[in-house]
Formats: structure tokens, sequence, C-alpha cells
């Protein structure tokens, strides 16, 4: 991809200027990143090659197990692949070429603002919160169970965050609502408290339904795309496979539901290095390459044509106790290694995010998630759930690390847009008018770009040591902690149609009377 622009001609005004600078600076509103740099890679053709080869020995020879859903088996006996009791094996080359015959290469979800949806594939990158935490922590509470009013307070952060162009999903788990409705209000927090792309319910088919229904009404009139007849997609949903070489019931009947209504797929192996695939890089890639290519083929076959994303989650682990780690520097290799064999098969790539074992925002927080989150930006991850907020392994969504995340997040946002070789960025004028023996600061190009020159942290501390003692000798965690309460505090929702707000409380409440509570 070329990093040159054409070169204009005739000189520029300050306020042009201006609006070119704040256009890469921070707290720009962008729907998603659009990246100007190459992408790293770590294998060559070969290494690749060896790659695919493994994989395709592993679906013929080993095979998938998909169970409790006959469905299932007898989609994949009726496209010719082998199929004994639960175990499915299919020819070599048969997944690879359902995906690449029919999949997307990319794809938009549509947002409720049009302004806001996202292109997902390509060189685009989404950056998503945190999913599925059972805990939240901040420096008020500590660590306690989420709440409806927690989820709440992080789609609204989400919204708030230019760093962040997704709305997310399940980011944290509402306790205090029982656990066959909270998707209700999951999925409506969503809708209501944002106008952001948003992820739908996986844990069962009934509630990946739900979600299609709700998003259904959101979207109206647009819900049908007059050129193709099918729905638009609005939904994207995380299909995680049960490693090793296993998908269930539940992520399987999900699948189906959003594959069927057109809403997109992330196919995703959710593997710990030693314990659901083997240490080695290459051998947990090539079991991640055939457990996404299953997946995903099993999509193709409900539905040609339906978007999918190649997910990939791999973490390692202690050799000592068994606990995940993050951080480390063989699940970035797998991740360069995945998002390259993403592109090659010729669909979106998911993984990354801002990962660590910290329980609290500190350093080993920021070291890990930095480590997690900088390969994410240079592999080409096209969906980055994990962006913001994970502790703990992903069992706690923290305030204060949604805050520093999102933070990092703008950060690589203007990393990926690489080199601006525009007039403005060359400053040739700059360099003539300040010439040998002076200095930059008073100058009209200096003038015209300090706004956005570089970008600014809302919650890095650069100033004296004096300034930073009479101000309270607060920390980063202190900082986030008062940025998050401010946020909130100036919180305003964006507009809903009142009419369409009243369907899906009518929807919501009727389904929900429907069926007593329960919490499995």
């Amino acid at each position: 991809m070329s990093t040159t622009e054409t070169r204009r001609r005739g000189g520029r005004s300050g306020s042009e200027a201006r609006r070119a600078a704040r256009s890469r600076g921070q707290g720009m509103s962008i729907p998603y990143v659009t990246r100007k740099v190459p992408f790293y890679e770590v294998l060559n053709e070969e290494g690749l090659s060896i790659i695919e080869h493994n994989a395709d020995t592993i679906l013929e020879e080993i095979g998938i197990d998909f169970r409790d859903d006959p469905e299932a088996l007898q989609i994949w006996r009726d496209a010719g692949a082998d199929v004994q009791g639960e175990r499915v094996r299919m020819p070599r080359g048969m997944c690879r070429k359902l995906i690449q015959e029919n999949a997307p290469r990319e794809f938009t979800q549509i947002a409720r603002n049009p302004e806001r949806s996202v292109r997902i594939g390509g060189a685009n990158t989404v950056f998503v919160p945190a999913y599925g935490c059972p805990f939240i922590h901040n420096l008020d509470d500590g660590r306690r169970y989420g709440t409806i009013e927690d989820f709440r307070n992080f789609v609204k952060l989400a919204y708030m965050s230019p760093g962040l162009h997704h709305s997310g999903g399940t980011i944290c788990e509402p306790v205090d609502l029982p656990v066959n409705k909270r998707h209700f209000d999951m999925v409506y927090s969503h809708m209501k408290y944002s106008d952001k792309c948003f992820m739908g319910s996986v844990t069962h088919p009934e509630r990946a339904q739900d979600t299609v229904e709700m998003a259904r009404i959101l979207f109206g009139d647009q819900w049908i795309d007059p050129e193709t007849g099918k729905p638009r997609t609005a939904v994207i949903n995380l299909i995680n496979a049960n490693s090793p070489m296993t998908f269930d019931d539940t992520m399987l009947g999900a699948a189906k539901v959003y594959a069927r209504a057109n809403q997109a797929c992330i196919v995703t192996p959710f593997i710990l290095a030693g314990a659901m695939s083997p240490v080695t890089v290459a051998g947990t890639a090539a079991q991640t390459l055939a457990e996404a290519m299953a997946g995903m083929a099993f999509v193709q076959l409900v539905n040609p044509g339906a978007p999918v994303v190649f997910g990939s989650f791999a973490s390692s682990m202690s050799m000592q106790s068994g606990a995940p780690t993050f951080g480390t520097p063989e699940p970035a290799l797998v991740l360069y290694v995945m998002a390259n064999l993403a592109r090659r098969l010729g669909v979106p790539f998911r993984s990354g995010g801002s990962l660590t074992a910290s329980k609290v925002p500190d350093a080993q927080a920021a070291s890990e998630s930095a480590n997690t989150l900088l390969p994410t930006a240079l592999a080409g991850v096209n969906f980055a759930l994990h962006t913001a907020g994970w502790l703990e392994g992903g069992l706690a969504m923290g305030y204060e690390k949604f805050i520093m995340d999102a933070d990092q997040a703008g950060m690589m946002q203007v990393l990926m847009g690489g080199v601006d070789l525009s007039e403005n960025g060359q400053a040739m004028d700059a360099i003539r008018e300040v010439g040998p023996g002076k200095h930059f600061l008073g100058c009209a190009h200096t003038q015209a770009n300090f706004e956005n020159a570089f970008y600014r942290s809302p919650i890095a501390d650069n100033n004296s040591f004096e300034q930073w003692d009479a101000e309270g000798r607060l920390d980063m965690a202190q900082r986030a902690n008062a940025r998050w309460k401010k946020m909130l505090g100036e919180y305003e929702a964006p507009e809903l149609d009142p009419a369409i707000d009243e369907a899906l409380q009518d929807y919501m409440r009727q389904r929900k009377e429907s069926f007593p509570d329960s919490n499995t």
C-alpha cells in the first residue's frame, strides 16, 4: 500500500492547516481506522504453507467434533464430509474452498447513526471494548460483581471514547438480572445509550433470535438492503470454538440463527496454549486455523455469503501453576501468523486487545496490555475485541483500566494513520520561515498546527514535579478514576426515535412475560 499522497500546489491558510491537523490528532471521532502503514509479518511463504498444510491435515485426518446438534451433522453430511458419530472429517481443501467462494473479504456493519457504521476487513481496524467479564473493578469499590448499571456505564464510556469505534457486546455480566433474561437489557443498553455498532447475545439460540428481532425493530426500513433483498449486517457475534477441535450446540445454535439472518459471526478458537493446544507457536497456529476454518465453512453451508470473521484468541500459560499469562512473546507471534493466514484466506481477522493478568490497573497491567495492543495494530487485526477494560485475565472489567486502554487505542489510531506527506505535513514553509539557528515555536505553521500536532493523552501527567506535587501527587489510575466519573457526569444520550424505543420496550416486556426467570 502506498504511503504517499499527491503533493498540492500553492499555499494553505491557517484554518485549512488546523482542519488537516485535527483529522490526525487525538480526540478525533472517526468510525474506524484505515491503516496507512505496512503489515508486520513473521513468516515467509514456506512457513505459512506449512501451517496451512497442517491445518488441512487436522481437518482431514483428525476431524472436528460438532456436539449435540444433529442438524449441524446433517449439514456436513449433505456437503460431502465424512461424519462418524459427532466427529466430522472434511476432505482436504473443502473448508478453504467453501470460505473463499462464498464469504465476503470485507463487509459493513451498520450503526443506527450511519456516520458510525464500520467497515470490517481489508486495511481497516475497529477497536472494541472487553467482553464477558463477570466482575468489575474500580478504585472506589474494589472488585465486585457487575450490575446492569455498570453495563450501562461502560456503554456510555465507549460511546464517549473517540479511540473506540464500537459499543461491544457483553461488556460485563449484569448478575443482578436473571441469566435467561439479561440479554434483553444488555442489547437494549447498546441500542439506547450509544449509536455505535454493537454485538449480540450468543448464550442460547433463542437469545440470538431475540437480538435479531430487536435489531429489526431498531433499524426498521433500513433492515433490508434493497439491492440484495437480504438483511443488512447490523449485529456481529462471537462464536467460540470449544477448543480443542470442538463446537458445542450452544455456539452452533447461535451461529445458525445469525447466519440465516445474514448477521456476522466471529468464529474464534479460544485457546490456552499448553492445555487447549500444543505449547508451540506453529502447533497452536495450525490448530487455530483448522478450528476457525471449520466454523466459518459451516456458516457458509448454512447461508452462503453470510459475513464471517476469522477469530484467534491464544494465550500462554504458566507451566508451574497452569494460570494464563498475557503480554508474553509467544501469543504475539501467534497473532502475527494468524493475521497473515486470514489475509491469505481472504476474510477479516479478529484478535488482540489490551490483555493482562493483573488484578488492578498497575504497571503489570500497562506493560502486558501494551505488549498485546501493539502487535494488534502492527499485525493488521480488523476487529480488536478486548481493547479496553480487561483485567484479571478477563474476569474483571476495570473502570480505570478502561480509560487507560481507550487512551492507548487513540495512540494506535494515530500510529496506523502513518506519515502525513501532504503539503502541511512536509512543513517546508515552516523550515523556510525559520531558517538556521532559530526556533519553530512562533512560526505560522506551528501556530496553525499546535492544537493537534501531537497526540495528547487526557490522563498522562507531563507537568513538572512541583506542579504534580501541588495537584495531589495523583498516579495514572487516580487520574483515570476522576476522568471516568467526569465523563459519566457529562454524558448525553444520542437521540433515539421515541416510537422505536417504545417498540423495543414492548417487545422486551412481552418476551420477558412469556417465560419465568431462571439463572440457567
